[in-house]
């Protein structure tokens, strides 16, 4: 069994939540997070190590709720995602900022921890057995392509992925025939519109094809992609303007513009289990309820530790 790495992302503040901390809210009939079934589901796949990516100030909570428990079945490590984890040269030109870098910090923070090929998620997504299986064994396997960067990304259908209670983000992609991804954009505010998707700008709505394949931020890596985070990361920081304390780092915009680049191919997997996340408060019951119907199919037995 080859090793390999699961890494969650879960320092994100989730302001559209509206108070506490959104990873960590309860799901499970014994208590359990989003995150378990995500980390039963990998390990299942073959994964064998488990990094979070948190920050500091979550840290005793996160360790209370979930840390220690999962270091019992499997290698863990901790990443702390912080503000000023940034080259020196750039920590005065910001440092009024408060808000995460983004996604693509995210990653290049695990960097002295992650030496094999690794998965990446979100904390508060549910992905499916089917997307870390598939993950799993791309990344087990010898790729035929040595010219470039190989990576994979797990794709959804864009109207499996949308909220009852609000606007969401997702990185729409185009795929080829060869199931190869050609380009990815992050668009804001979609909307679920009856049977449609729509995207909001201010007072007007266009509608976008709900069949689209989506970007959930499952990807897999090897650690060759480090070297290009870090130069993109610094590049992005040179030509962000200081009083500019909002704008992220963001992996489906990284990622997009290597394609742009022919740096990296893209291999896209697609998974039929059905997603759901939680982005707003009120999204809660829709994923309690998720959790038991599959309890009830049989696909998870009890999975507390």
């Amino acid at each position: 069994m080859k090793c390999a790495t699961l890494v969650i992302m879960a320092a994100g503040i989730g302001s559209r939540f509206g108070g506490g901390i959104k990873q960590l809210e309860p799901v499970g009939p014994n208590g359990e997070i989003i995150m378990d079934y995500s980390i039963h589901d990998a390990i299942e796949a073959g994964f064998n190590k488990i990094v979070f990516v948190i920050r500091r100030e979550i840290e005793e909570e996160f360790r209370r709720i979930i840390g220690d428990r999962i270091g019992q079945i499997a290698e863990i490590a901790y990443v702390y995602q912080e503000v000023d984890d940034i080259p020196e040269e750039y920590k005065e030109k910001y440092k009024n900022r408060t808000k995460p870098w983004g996604t693509g910090q995210a990653i290049l923070c695990c960097r002295k921890v992650v030496k094999e090929s690794f998965v990446v998620i979100n904390a508060d997504d549910y992905y499916g057995k089917e997307a870390f299986i598939k993950a799993y064994r791309y990344l087990s396997a010898e790729r035929e392509r040595v010219d470039t960067i190989n990576i994979c990304m797990i794709g959804f259908v864009l109207k499996n992925t949308l909220s009852d209670n609000g606007g969401v983000t997702r990185g729409i992609c185009m795929v080829n025939e060869e199931g190869m991804l050609e380009n990815i954009v992050e668009t804001h505010n979609i909307e679920k519109r009856g049977n449609k998707a729509v995207v909001i700008n201010g007072n007007t709505e266009k509608t976008i094809n709900s069949e689209s394949i989506v970007s959930m931020n499952m990807w897999g890596f090897k650690p060759d992609f480090f070297p290009i985070l870090a130069n993109e990361f610094e590049k992005f920081l040179s030509e962000l303007c200081m009083t500019d304390l909002k704008s992220e780092f963001l992996l489906p915009t990284i990622i997009g513009e290597q394609l742009e680049k022919k740096k990296i191919s893209v291999k896209v997997l697609q998974s039929f289990d059905e997603w759901f996340g939680v982005t707003y408060k009120e999204d809660k019951e829709s994923v309690i309820r998720a959790i038991r119907k599959l309890i009830m199919q049989g696909v998870y037995a009890d999975i507390s530790h």
